[in-house]
């Protein structure tokens, strides 16, 4: 929030709460008394301080085993906010945030990440609020041979690093269709795979249904020399169901690529990660981008209140999320940044046999009730 002191949740908590009653309150929010940080070598964050953002880093251990070696694997989630005005030529827009986030990730590079994900959308502004077809669609690309794919290419064989690119995708061999796509670019540098965003919002000035609909690529785990990853656009992180698929599938870890607004999500955003990796057994990442990006047109949210130019401030806040309950603090609300984490992939199966969830979930029970449930004939299971 421009001008707000509240930079993040955790600088007030450490602010105003005294040290005893803070490990207190910290073991109930986060899962841990005290964070174990990472320490980052001085390249990573020299580049930091030089190009003013915000870089953390934290490790999540898991028991040691007789039978498995420890699967350690460093985890990057970038939040940043657009360079340029939305009234730039698109191609300065889109060239000026690859320069920014080349150094990103050359920082991460830096710190050893082996999975980094960007956030929803990165090459753009989040101009789908405004309806308007021109210019934003003509940052649509496509995913195999498009040039963010192609520009983050080179960088995942330099370091030897798995990038998840959120973009907006234009299918060639579909008439044109546009989607909201997650591509994913292996450490040898080469295109691994997409998935497409399976919920999408219509809700206040989220009007991204005039661009894209619902994905048809389902619920795709790349296997990768770092675990097995997907990925879970955005919106998708309200629907319980699609978190839950993903780890049926055999996701270990789980990035959740986002666009939202202080004033529509952010008592949630903590939450649904969160609750998704205790109640899947898997790591989670949720990425949200920060500033406030005005378009040279108003725009209206059909909600009575006058036409605007903006959203709202993004609020940032990325953060990684255990199978255990434990969670990182967040990025910043205001400020580009590089969250760092070192987790070790055998917690996944240590949790799953400590709570027993997918022992006792009971997929057929469930099954057997939601196939019911979509028939038109379908009556509720209620006795009054």
């Amino acid at each position: 929030m421009s001008g707000s002191a509240f930079t993040s949740l955790e600088e007030t908590l450490k602010k105003y709460i005294p040290t005893e009653e803070l490990l207190e309150v910290k073991r109930v929010l986060y899962g841990q008394s005290e964070e174990k940080p990472l320490a980052l070598p001085k390249e990573a964050t020299t580049l930091a301080q030089k190009n003013n953002f915000e870089i953390k880093g934290y490790v999540f251990d898991a028991l040691p085993e007789s039978t498995r070696p420890a699967r350690i694997v460093k985890v990057g989630a970038i939040q940043h906010s657009i360079v340029l005005p939305t009234s730039a030529p698109i191609l300065d827009q889109r060239n000026a945030i690859y320069d920014k986030i080349k150094t990103l990730i050359d920082a991460a590079g830096a710190a050893g990440v082996n999975v980094v994900c960007l956030q929803e959308a990165w090459t753009m502004p989040f101009a789908f609020c405004t309806r308007e077809k021109h210019p934003w669609c003509e940052f649509a690309e496509d995913a195999v041979t498009g040039p963010s794919t192609q520009f983050l290419q080179v960088l995942a064989k330099q370091y030897n690093m798995v990038i998840i690119s959120p973009i907006l995708e234009r299918d060639e061999n579909h008439g044109d269709t546009i989607w909201n796509t997650a591509v994913v670019i292996s450490n040898h540098g080469t295109y691994l795979g997409k998935h497409r965003k399976n919920h999408i919002p219509r809700v206040g000035d989220f009007n991204e249904s005039t661009y894209y609909y619902e994905g048809n690529t389902g619920h795709p785990v790349f296997e990768t020399e770092f675990g097995r990853i997907a990925i879970n656009i955005c919106y998708g992180r309200h629907h319980p169901q699609n978190w839950m698929m993903f780890g049926i599938n055999g996701a270990e870890i789980v990035f959740n690529p986002s666009a939202t607004i202080g004033a529509l999500s952010e008592p949630l955003w903590g939450i649904e990660a969160r609750n998704a990796a205790i109640a899947n057994s898997y790591f989670t990442v949720a990425i949200n981008r920060v500033g406030t990006e005005t378009f040279p047109n108003e725009f209206s949210s059909g909600d009575g209140k006058p036409a605007h130019k903006d959203f709202g401030p993004f609020y940032g806040s990325s953060y990684v999320a255990c199978p255990d309950g434990k969670r990182s603090p967040g990025l910043s609300r205001d400020k580009d940044g590089l969250l760092v984490a070192e987790i070790d992939l055998n917690l996944c199966r240590q949790i799953k046999d400590h709570w027993g969830f997918r022992m006792t979930q009971r997929l057929p029970l469930y099954a057997d009730a939601l196939n019911a449930a979509i028939q038109l004939d379908f009556q509720p299971q209620i006795f009054k």
